[in-house]
């Protein structure tokens, strides 16, 4: 197995783990601003999770141009992670409109 194995995995190990990093950071942020307690703190790290959000659709892209995933492993996770920004959008407006402080 040569220097292409070896790049191979080295691709996979660090876009796989950049992935999960992002995507556990989407949780963490909702987390941490429903933690917080003034309404434009709370806001601020629900847009921290739409930009980890963003790291997902781009480690996803990554991934399928280095053949790392399947087109339909590709596809797959593109149509859940498509389905996040219209719910974080959703948490930021309630947030704002029915928030006082």
């Amino acid at each position: 197995m040569g220097a292409g194995f070896k790049m191979g995995v080295f691709c996979k190990e660090m876009i796989g783990a950049h992935f999960v990093d992002a995507a556990d950071s989407i949780s963490a942020n909702i987390a941490g601003g429903f933690g917080r307690y003034h309404k434009k703190d709370k806001i601020k790290f629900y847009r921290y999770s739409v930009g980890s959000l963003k790291e997902c659709f781009d480690c996803n892209e990554k991934a399928k141009v280095r053949k790392l995933l399947s087109e339909d492993e590709y596809k797959h996770i593109f149509s859940e992670l498509e389905k996040l920004p219209k719910s974080i959008n959703t948490l930021i407006k309630f947030t704002n409109e029915k928030l006082t402080i």
